[in-house]
């Protein structure tokens, strides 16, 4: 019997598609979620499931930015051949976005067996989603937003990239919070830090859905539960990302703080009295 079911997985699909793109952490709502459902957070084929229902979101992306993705791959491509092509910012935002993702991919493959073990606890998904309101907090206010996307360098996405890694160690903590708040500490827009954190987020995302394939689909979760979660996460995650690509160009991300505070406390309160396991 599948640990997760088709009805489940189009619940965690639709967390998924919502959650995965704002600052508000999709892998603390999918455990929380996880948890109220009686499904076993820490399982590898849950977690597993976790990660491939992420490309469906991915997808959403590729679909939502495909003119800026080809004109970059593009021009990538026209550099590896042409000199001249090589001054092209696209150019080299391509070879920055490869390179930003090589430090995720070595802590996640070092650091498996503990994100999937003890860092999966619901624990640490509600001290990270208050913690990371902090960080966010204080980025949305001290930085300047004075610079574009046209205004990133090698720096910039190295370190956006790099963030990557506090919301891979620490679930709740929010992939996009990390990058959003890291652009915005390097006093980028918000329009431009959150299309930084989209970019950088595609081939880490990406490589950890088809890493993870193998035991999603060989030690629990069926072929229908993933197609399902998936595709509601796609459709979902569309919507979610146009919606906040406006909403960050006339607000700021208190909303967003305000939000994970609530949903940190409210968790540590339901494991303080068992309510759900953590």
């Amino acid at each position: 019997m599948s640990v997760i079911n088709v009805g489940q997985a189009v619940v965690l699909g639709a967390v998924e598609g919502v959650t995965e793109f704002l600052p508000v952490s999709s892998t603390g709502h999918l455990k929380i979620t996880e948890g109220l459902m009686g499904i076993p957070v820490d399982d590898t084929a849950v977690v597993g499931f976790s990660a491939v229902i992420q490309v469906g979101a991915i997808a959403a992306v590729l679909v939502y930015f495909f003119k800026d993705i080809v004109r970059i791959v593009s021009a990538w491509g026209r550099g590896l051949v042409d000199k001249e092509e090589r001054y092209h910012h696209d150019y080299k935002f391509a070879w920055w976005v490869i390179a930003a993702t090589i430090p995720i991919v070595v802590v996640g493959l070092a650091a498996k067996p503990l994100i999937a073990g003890p860092l999966a606890s619901l624990w640490v998904v509600a001290a990270s989603l208050i913690v990371g309101s902090g960080v966010m907090w204080v980025a949305d206010q001290r930085g300047r937003h004075k610079r574009g996307e046209d205004d990133t360098g090698f720096k910039d996405a190295m370190l956006v990239g790099s963030s990557q890694i506090l919301a891979l160690l620490f679930p709740g903590f929010s992939r996009s919070g990390a990058t959003m708040s890291t652009a915005l500490l390097l006093d980028l827009d918000r329009v431009a830090a959150t299309r930084l954190s989209f970019f950088l987020g595609i081939p880490a995302l990406t490589g950890a859905g088809i890493y993870e394939l193998k035991d999603a689909l060989g030690t629990g979760v069926g072929a229908a539960p993933l197609a399902a979660g998936t595709v509601v996460s796609f459709v979902v995650a569309y919507a979610s990302i146009a919606w906040l690509l406006k909403y960050v160009a006339k607000h700021n991300f208190n909303a967003f703080v305000i939000y994970r505070i609530i949903v940190g406390v409210l968790l540590l309160g339901l494991l303080s009295v068992g309510a759900i396991s953590g």
